[in-house]
């Protein structure tokens, strides 16, 4: 960059020099031996077309035509500089002094094309060597110390390219004007121009022109402002490009921000920046490319953040390294509202439909120490946190390391995956949780009451809340304890078997209720559900809805009798409809299945008693017409068979022994 500088001046001090003579030379052969040396000293072609007019009065100076300096030899992108027209001005007593006091420069539509090539090569550098030309820093002229009183630019172009990493930067509408009222003091700037279809506006002022010119940091004042965003630097700065100093941005309109830096502005959930994106604090910019923020403020909605900070941009993607802490944090936002849906709570007809934009995963990896007073998350809510969130290539990870919520803890991971599509999975434990708040806050379910522990592994994916519930699949298990089942008396419908103990001041106590579950395709099923107390044990199987928000389950309920749990009156009951009206009724086919059983049982016992009986009966005839008495763990054919084989055995025994005149 100092190249640029010092080759510019070196060229602007040597058309002053020329314009001096034109007291005693034509003006057109004085641009003749200008663009002749031009030539020599960098390598390139400057071409003047049209007059060159000198003035006299009331400034000492000099106009050309159009102009144009051809550009390095590798590019394509055409003359490096060209304008409609140039014009510079002097002040003549300061020349004759001795001095170089530039009065005005004006450049009228011109273009710039900067470029770096393939192999690192750079159009802005040359004279010398292989870029051609002899200038260099012992040329006459270049360093000279120089004045000006104003530049301008209007409806300039400029252009950045850098082939060797594939981008490009243009700007259009430049209008600009420049003062260096005092070479070893301040200097200021002041543009505005449009990039990438965004207007902005660009003014600064740093304190030592040519320290500044030699690479040195120096106290710079500068501001930017796109659309209704602005930011703000006062600090020291240089070339390198580096800086350190007080950042102050308001950062609101995202979408001009993000235009600039030719980026689709991202779509933020409420409370992570929608609508309100400050940043505040010490910032320190190295010529590695890296930014690093210390005791930094960041407000994002009306959350407000401690951060220090590290971004980096070397490798493949950038990176950010940052350490927060919070007050009380709302996110609610983030996970498309309140969990009861898009009315709140049980009553909702369904879960939020809108679609789920996490596209600002994909900016930069990142891992964040996040330490919070309090976490709203819509769908939970949770108090003192440690939270380590892990982003890498669009897969975000949350590490609960230290949980407090609904006067328990959690720990565990979730995971939210924008790679391709969106799914969202985790493994939580849930130790001493109070049950009713944490459904309340999830679903609007406030029926259930008790403390205890819980534990879900679960994968979901789909571009909404809805879509995500819908396809939710994992297990889990559930076990609590001293609680209360609100709105529910089974042990009154036990009784009664009426099902109208359902209601507001209707309630079932429990010592115990746990059970284990699975999850396919949103559907929540349980088979072993074990509720125990002083009152009643009962059983549940079946099925919640978590995406169609409905259920259909069967409880089967046995009053005590007695302190051994024998002779109690037992029912089952169903529980069919949605989360926001269920339906409560005695299960008449389970009644129906149960009566069945016991014919069927009644029946297989008589039929095992009567042959029980005949053979009872075989066994007698047996014993007393053929004389064979049944063994133990022996049928009546076996123990027949056996009677006969020592028959025939007996038979043949006294065949032989006749045979051989043994017998009569």
């Amino acid at each position: 960059m100092r190249w640029i500088i010092r080759s510019v001046i070196a060229l602007v001090l040597l058309a002053i020099v020329l314009v001096g003579s034109v007291f005693l030379i034509p003006a057109e052969k004085v641009a003749g031996i200008a663009v002749a040396k031009f030539n020599a000293l960098t390598g390139r072609e400057l071409v003047i077309s049209g007059a060159v007019r000198p003035t006299i009065w009331p400034q000492l100076g000099v106009t050309t035509g159009p102009i144009s300096i051809s550009n390095a030899e590798w590019s394509d992108e055409g003359p490096m500089v060209q304008a409609e027209g140039l014009s510079i001005s002097l002040d003549l007593a300061a020349l004759i002094a001795g001095d170089v006091k530039i009065t005005g420069v004006e450049a009228i539509n011109p273009k710039i094309v900067l470029e770096r090539s393939k192999t690192g090569a750079e159009n802005w550098v040359f004279g010398g060597g292989a870029a051609g030309g002899t200038v260099s820093p012992a040329t006459p002229g270049v360093g000279q110390p120089f004045t000006l009183d104003k530049a301008s630019v209007s409806g300039g172009a400029l252009v950045f390219a850098d082939h060797a990493a594939g981008v490009r930067y243009e700007m259009s509408g430049i209008e600009a004007t420049a003062a260096i009222p005092d070479y070893t003091g301040a200097a200021t700037v002041d543009m505005a121009a449009v990039m990438n279809g965004q207007s902005f506006r660009l003014t600064g002022e740093v304190g030592a022109f040519q320290d500044f010119l030699d690479g040195k940091l120096v106290d710079s004042d500068l501001k930017l402002v796109a659309g209704a965003a602005e930011v703000g630097f006062k600090g020291s700065a240089g070339l390198g490009p580096e800086a350190k100093g007080t950042l102050s941005a308001d950062l609101g309109d995202l979408a001009a921000i993000s235009a600039l830096a030719g980026m689709a502005a991202p779509k933020l959930p409420e409370g992570l920046g929608a609508s309100d994106v400050r940043v505040a604090g010490a910032v320190t910019l190295t010529t590695a490319g890296s930014l690093h923020l210390r005791s930094g403020s960041v407000v994002l909605d009306g959350n407000t953040l401690a951060v220090d900070a590290d971004l980096t941009t070397a490798g493949e993607r950038a990176k950010l390294s940052a350490k927060v802490t919070a007050g009380a944090l709302d996110l609610a936002g983030v996970s498309g509202g309140q969990g009861g849906g898009e009315s709140g709570g049980v009553q909702a007809a369904g879960w939020p439909t809108d679609k789920i934009d996490v596209s600002a995963l994909s900016g930069l990896d990142a891992v964040v120490a996040l330490t919070a007073d309090s976490v709203d998350l819509g769908m939970v809510k949770f108090g003192p946190s440690q939270i380590v969130l892990t982003n890498e290539r669009s897969r975000l990870v949350t590490e609960l390391r230290k949980v407090s919520a609904y006067e328990g803890v959690i720990s565990g991971q979730f995971v939210v995956n924008g790679r391709k599509g969106l799914s969202v999975g985790g493994d939580l434990s849930f130790a001493g949780m109070a049950l009713q708040p944490l459904l309340a806050d999830f679903g609007g379910y406030q029926r259930l009451v008790g403390t205890g522990d819980m534990r879900v592994k679960f994968l979901g994916s789909g571009a909404s809340v809805d879509a995500i519930m819908r396809s939710l699949s994992g297990s889990g298990s559930l076990a609590l304890s001293n609680g209360e089942i609100l709105g529910l008396d089974i042990a009154g419908m036990l009784r009664t078997l009426d099902t109208s103990y359902v209601g507001e001041g209707q309630k079932t106590i429990f010592d115990s209720l746990g059970g284990s579950f699975t999850m396919v395709d949103g559907v929540l099923h349980n088979e072993d559900l074990v509720l125990k107390s002083p009152y009643i044990t009962a059983r549940g199987v079946g099925d919640i809805g978590l995406g169609a928000r409905n259920l259909e389950y069967r409880i089967k309920a046995t009053a005590l009798a007695d302190d051994t749990g024998a002779g109690g009156l037992t029912a089952p009951l169903l529980i069919k409809g949605s989360w926001a009206n269920p339906k409560f009724s005695l299960d008449l086919q389970a009644i129906a299945d149960e009566k069945l059983a016991e014919q069927k049982a009644a029946l297989e016992a008589q039929a095992e008693s009567k042959r029980a009986e005949l053979e009872a009966e075989a066994r007698a005839k047996l014993e007393s017409e053929l004389g064979v008495v049944q063994q133990d763990g022996e049928s009546l054919e076996d123990a027949a068979k056996r009677r006969m084989n020592e028959a025939v055995d007996a038979e043949a025994q006294k065949a032989l022994q006749k045979l051989l005149g043994g017998g009569n």
